[in-house]
């Protein structure tokens, strides 16, 4: 490549790592009503997110989760309390408290314990 030679790169998927693949796709497809486009035995792409975004993928691994994610969602909610009560019937999981009362957003984790974040507009 030269100097000056620009390379396309696009992100096309933002991909979580998991050991229990139909759990997780219930889970995900569930909280943000998203079908499955594209799935295999260790795969499962969700819908572009917002419609035209990357895809949201799981993959399946054999080790659990460890540590804290250095990467999460940042899930934009129009009802906070109607969404941590459908995050937590799906089996979610709150590992924050609650921050800023007047634009609630809190931490939150999958059945795997993959952290995201339920936010209010701001």
């Amino acid at each position: 490549m030269t100097a000056g030679t620009e390379v396309a790169i696009r992100p096309t998927a933002v991909v979580i790592d998991v050991t229990h693949l139909d759990r997780e796709i219930g889970f995900w497809t569930a909280l943000l009503a998203m079908g499955v486009s594209n799935r295999s035995e260790d795969w499962a792409d969700l819908e572009p997110m917002a419609g035209s975004g990357p895809v949201l993928a799981l993959q399946l691994v054999p080790e659990s989760k460890r540590n804290k994610n250095r990467l999460h969602l940042d899930l934009e909610v129009d009802d906070f309390a109607s969404a941590t009560r459908r995050a937590t019937e799906l089996g979610g999981q709150p590992v924050s408290a609650v921050h800023t009362p007047n634009q609630p957003w809190q931490v939150w984790a999958d059945p795997e314990g993959n952290e995201f974040c339920l936010i209010t507009a701001g």
